[in-house]
């Protein structure tokens, strides 16, 4: 029971209230707070090793990141294309900060991303959910595990988003429990949020642009 509580406040409550209650402004601080908790609690987790993390690594699957990739692009054009097109290959959208106006900056994300961004939610939503609650779900914990990543991502008040990253939730998963390969999920990861950037949709995926049904 204590363990289900565990899991219920971390994965559903506190994104929740992130969504509700912070401002956007607040909102990445908050995930680097909930981030370092997490790894506390992986830490704590009887039976994971650290060093697991980085077995696979020779293992990566370079078409299936390219498949990634391509997806990611094609998916965000339509996307874009069909709710927003003045959008396309805007980096933030118009709203954004004049600082990030230039396309260059995505030289900037490509190179941060991957261990601002990337690492971080793969620790959390992968070796920490699987390793740690894994075993509360009898069935279906992969989907499960996508449903979560998903509503991590309710702070943006968007269901392209929710939609979305529920299926980057799945292949990442994928990768990590039944290839069990770490690394090719943070590669993965990271490639999408890249290529995500580069098409546009920031105008979705940038806190800067949230704006609250309510």
């Amino acid at each position: 029971m204590a363990r289900w509580i565990e899991f219920l406040v971390f994965f559903i409550g506190v994104p929740v209230a992130i969504a509700v209650l912070l401002p956007p402004s607040m909102m990445f601080p908050a995930l680097f707070a909930v981030t370092f908790v997490g790894l506390i609690l992986l830490g704590l987790t009887e039976g994971f090793r650290w060093k697991s993390l980085f077995e696979g690594s020779t293992r990566i699957s370079w078409p299936l990141i390219f498949c990634v990739a391509v997806a990611t692009g094609l998916v965000s054009y339509a996307v874009l294309s069909l709710f927003a097109p003045e959008r396309l290959f805007q980096l933030f959208g118009p709203d954004a900060p004049k600082v990030w106006g230039g396309y260059s900056v995505i030289w900037v994300i490509a190179l941060f991303y991957p261990f601002v961004s990337a690492l971080p939610q793969e620790i959390v939503f992968r070796p920490l959910f699987f390793r740690r609650y894994g075993q509360l779900f009898s069935r279906g914990a992969l989907w499960i595990n996508a449903a979560i990543f998903s509503l991590a991502h309710l702070m943006y008040w968007s269901w392209v988003v929710a939609l979305m990253t529920f299926a980057g939730g799945v292949v990442f998963a994928w990768s990590y429990e039944r290839r069990n390969n770490f690394p090719e999920a943070v590669v993965a990861h990271s490639v999408a949020g890249v290529v995500l950037f580069a098409v546009g949709m920031g105008t979705y995926f940038y806190s800067g642009n949230v704006v609250r049904p309510f």
